[in-house]
């Protein structure tokens, strides 16, 4: 359960009950230089919870291409990517991470069948925006749902349901192959922005 922290998160909470099928997915998570973790790229920082989150989303979809591209700024480790994952079943998810912005952004977008899902898990907000096929005119169809939100902190939501855990000696609600799986997408992810830094010589 380590490190899945955005499950956790109220918005996020709120928001799994309506997910069916994520077809792409459009993800930002930006935010200032920080003074710590310099001792690692933005990638196993950052972008592994966007990772995680989609994967997760998806299902149980293997990836079928990786595209990423990412530069160190400041640091001597990659400070801002890009990474383009496809799926089997053909969704795709366009994620940006950096950690060299002017501002902390941690957005996620993403299109299903019949609605437009707005997630932000700074702010903790979720919509789910979707057409009413049985109006009499498409625009007039347009419906903003604002997911009712229950602002519990993410990190005590996540220690609380390690606790349960143990008392009850139930399994945990987020699997070490879960880990694995976000890990390992991470690594691919790395790998790709690697061989395009030696094409760029940076």
């Amino acid at each position: 359960m380590v490190g899945q922290l955005e499950r956790f998160n109220p918005a996020m909470v709120a928001l799994r009950p309506h997910v069916t099928r994520p077809l792409y997915f459009e993800i930002h998570r930006v935010s200032p230089f920080p003074n710590r973790s310099l001792d690692v790229d933005v990638v196993l920082d950052v972008m592994i919870h966007d990772l995680d989150a989609i994967q997760w989303l998806v299902g149980d979809v293997k990836v079928s291409e990786i595209r990423a591209v990412g530069i160190p700024v400041i640091s001597d480790k990659v400070d801002a990517a890009n990474a383009r994952i496809e799926f089997e079943n053909g969704t795709v998810a366009n994620i940006t991470a950096s950690r060299i912005g002017t501002e902390k952004i941690r957005k996620t977008r993403f299109y299903q069948t019949n609605s437009y899902v707005v997630l932000d898990y700074a702010t903790k907000f979720a919509s789910v925006t979707s057409l009413n096929p049985e109006a009499a005119h498409p625009l007039a169809g347009i419906s903003i749902n604002r997911l009712e939100i229950n602002d519990i902190e993410p990190l005590r939501a996540e220690i609380t349901a390690f606790l349960d855990c143990l008392e009850n000696k139930t399994p945990p609600p987020i699997s070490g192959e879960d880990g694995r799986r976000a890990l390992s997408l991470a690594v691919g992810v790395l790998d790709k922005i690697e061989a395009h830094r030696l094409r760029l010589d940076v």
